[in-house]
């Protein structure tokens, strides 16, 4: 089976230790058996001087891992640099890159997904990266970016007029620079037409199985996830918080332990005498110091995780509006209806046709065990 990507220690550097050098791990490019079958596609992604390793590491590994899934060699992965220059990651790492941003953006390798992944870029740096990126573009059916990687995109022209999210610490920066483009500051992904960016980090995994599910189809990308024990589908429509994150967390212990208690009992009594009770408060108090801890009230932080409940069942159950409604704490479908109208703009059913996946839930897709993932899991433990 083709190895799709190689990572290796340069002799004498499997450590920090006599040399007192860095480890340094290469990321060499595999050859593409010659079985006949069409040939790869190519993904290049584009490093520099203070990028993250996660956000190349997670969206690598997955098209790495679709290769290992199959007889034949889906995905060719490039690295490039600016000059092809060897870059330092956190951890004390240098990636030696096998290609310059300027080689592949003007020799003869055509390139099907172009991958900016994201980090802490200085100006000189940025200017090397943006120079390349519009010669780079023109050449990829798709550009892509993780987290902060939008912001090289934006600052080369190739966002204007398209709609991109970034990480939520970046959002209000990709708006206030570039007001051609049009920032979802909430999204973990977005997709418009042949620009994909995600939010940060982890997000840059969900990106990877989004990419690899508009290739392959939706089956391969869950047993990618199963494998990698993520969630098969967050769309890129969710929040980049959830409504946890999104409040702060109370300093008083009481209500914190309602906080953490209250999404796994939606269907319960949730109005303030109820919570001021279990918190061992008057309602008067707990309702005054939930809000003046967390930054908002009782009521809406409940409102928030039941609609937040609500829609991963719709994105990923056949339930009926009315059971989703009972589920997560609402005697009639029409109650959430309103607060689907009211919060989101759209209805429940709506929001299904457009957000649950075409195919069959991920909690009835096939088990990894016995599968081609299953067998690999096994080789790889």
């Amino acid at each position: 089976m083709w190895p799709p990507v190689r990572a290796s220690l340069s002799p004498g550097h499997a450590a920090t230790g006599e040399s007192g050098r860095s480890p340094v791990v290469a990321l060499t490019r595999p050859a593409c058996d010659d079985d006949g079958m069409s040939a790869p596609r190519t993904v290049v992604f584009v490093l520099y001087e203070g990028m993250q390793l996660v956000e190349l590491a997670g969206p690598m590994d997955v098209f790495a891992f679709a290769n290992e899934m199959t007889s034949r060699p889906l995905y060719r992965l490039l690295t490039a640099s600016p000059g092809g220059r060897s870059i330092g990651v956190g951890g004390g790492l240098t990636l030696v890159v096998e290609h310059s941003l300027h080689e592949l953006a003007y020799g003869d390798e055509r390139i099907d997904t172009l991958v900016v992944v994201g980090g802490f870029v200085s100006g000189a740096v940025s200017a090397e990266v943006v120079r390349e990126l519009p010669a780079l573009a023109r050449k990829s059916r798709r550009v892509t970016s993780v987290c902060a990687g939008a912001l090289l995109l934006a600052a080369a022209g190739l966002l204007d007029g398209y709609r991109a999210t970034t990480h939520w610490g970046s959002t209000e920066r990709l708006a206030r620079a570039y007001p051609r483009v049009t920032v979802e500051p909430d999204r973990i992904y977005v997709h418009d037409r042949n620009r994909w960016t995600s939010a940060g980090v982890a997000a840059g995994i969900d990106l990877g199985l989004a990419l690899v599910e508009d290739d392959l189809g939706r089956e391969m990308a869950q047993q990618i996830a199963r494998a990698f024990v993520v969630f098969g589908r967050r769309t890129g429509g969710q929040d980049q918080f959830s409504a946890q994150l999104r409040s702060q967390p109370a300093r008083t212990p009481a209500i914190r332990a309602v906080q953490q208690w209250l999404p796994d009992h939606l269907d319960g009594d949730l109005g303030v005498s109820a919570l001021a009770q279990r918190a061992g408060m008057s309602e008067r108090h707990f309702a005054r110091a939930f809000r003046v801890e967390t930054g908002t009230t009782p009521a809406a932080f409940v409102e928030d995780l039941r609609l937040e409940a609500a829609r991963r069942l719709l994105e990923s159950t056949e339930l009926t509006i009315t059971a989703i409604a009972r589920s997560v704490g609402y005697r009639h479908g029409e109650t959430l209806h309103r607060v689907f109208v009211r919060r989101l703009s759209t209805t429940p059913e709506r929001y299904r046709q457009h957000f649950a996946p075409a195919e069959r839930p991920a909690d009835e897709m096939p088990a990894v065990v016995g599968t081609t993932a299953g067998r690999v899991l096994g080789d790889l433990g």
